[in-house]
């Protein structure tokens, strides 16, 4: 028993380490993070309500307090430390893999999102790190001015303000239109190719596979674009 379990942790670095198995991480750490963009825009969409931004930062006190989703938050920042670096072996990986006929045939009739994903990605984590710089660190470090609603029985941090704040600024909304365009053109690409890493494309359901792809990369691009812009015109 004791060999079969070794024999199967062996098996299975080998398979991590191997080039199937870092697209294998790649795609399940992506579609983690595709749920996580779901949920992280249904919350953003609070900044748009017309209250003051009660509905936001009540949104943001529960999601910081609450144990449960603070357990998740960190196997988030993993994920998402992890994608990027998969994404880093996986084109260092390609590369070296250059002039074998396989990798020849591979880049025949991509997608221009595809031939440059390295690119995106960079773009997409200096845009994440920007974001979590001027709103995350600037609440956890608690350098935001406090308010107090009704039904509260204690003070909650002003986060609205700080991004209303920010999406005054032409310049930021700018740099995050661009950020959100690269995360569209990511998605795209990313959802497809996760599918097709685990084997779950059919000749019978690619076209839907494709077309809901497209249709969420769409839709969370435009989502998360909203709110820049609907702050900076309304401000």
């Amino acid at each position: 028993m004791r060999q079969t379990k070794t024999k199967f942790m062996r098996w299975l670095v080998l398979f991590f380490r191997s080039g199937i198995g870092k697209k294998v991480i790649m795609s399940l750490t992506g579609l983690f993070l595709v749920l996580f963009l779901i949920v992280h825009l249904v919350g953003n969409l609070q900044l748009l309500n017309n209250d003051g931004g009660e509905s936001f930062n009540t949104y943001a006190y529960f999601m910081t307090h609450n144990p449960l989703i603070k357990m998740l938050s960190y196997g988030l920042y993993f994920f998402i430390l992890l994608h990027a670096i998969q994404g880093v072996v996986i084109t260092l990986y390609n590369r070296s893999a250059k002039g074998t006929k396989y990798a020849r045939s591979s880049n025949d009739g991509t997608s221009w999102a595809s031939k440059n994903m390295m690119a995106l990605g960079v773009l997409i984590f200096a845009f994440l790190c920007i974001h979590m710089g001027d709103f995350w660190w600037k609440m956890k470090s608690r350098s935001l001015d406090v308010v107090q609603y009704a039904g509260f029985d204690h003070e909650v941090q002003d986060l609205y303000a700080r991004v209303a704040e920010a999406y005054s600024h032409e310049w930021i909304v700018i740099v995050y239109l661009i950020g959100l365009v690269a995360l569209g053109f990511h998605l795209v690409h990313g959802f497809q190719s996760a599918f097709t890493t685990l084997g779950l494309r059919h000749k019978k359901y690619t076209p839907l596979i494709n077309g809901i792809g497209w249709l969420y990369s769409v839709v969370v691009t435009l989502g998360f674009a909203i709110i820049p812009i609907w702050m900076y015109f309304n401000n």
